[in-house]
């Protein structure tokens, strides 16, 4: 598997963003301002994220989604430590991500890779997204917000 940089002139992945922010305009509005690396297997896309600078020395890592068929092979953890490991390179002092209260699985990847919790802003996902997101039969209103420093 090959980690890199979509290029300027390429079409970002929109299936594989969608997975991880049902929000087309949310997902536009970011990968326009961020940095979308994609990870690529025998020509195929099969996973991505997206790094987002938000204030000095800060970058958040706001979307991480794998191809549903490489779910449970390590993917989504290989994709998160190459952001932290981009984010260092980049001279970053602190990498932060936020997922809904209802994302369980994705909550203890963050954990794993080493990110602690730092707070919870509460019915966000209620306040900027029009339809109402369910996962793991809970509804998702909050964003557990977590950060690493550098």
């Amino acid at each position: 598997m090959d980690i890199r940089i979509l290029n300027k002139n390429e079409i970002p992945p929109m299936d594989l963003l969608l997975l991880a922010d049902p929000s087309i305009k949310i997902v536009e509005e970011y990968v326009n301002r961020g940095d979308c690396f994609i990870a690529e297997m025998d020509n195929e896309v099969i996973g991505v994220y997206v790094l987002l600078p938000t204030r000095p020395e800060t970058v958040e890592l706001v979307n991480v989604a794998v191809a549903e068929k490489h779910h449970g092979k390590s993917i989504g953890k290989m994709l998160v430590m190459h952001a932290v490991q981009k984010a260092k390179v980049e001279g970053f002092k602190t990498i932060e991500i936020g997922t809904g209260n209802s994302s369980i699985g994705q909550l203890a990847l963050y954990q794993k890779c080493g990110f602690r919790i730092t707070g919870v802003d509460i019915d966000f996902f209620i306040r900027h997204y029009e339809e109402e997101i369910f996962e793991n039969d809970i509804q998702c209103r909050d964003m557990i917000r977590l950060s690493q420093d550098l």
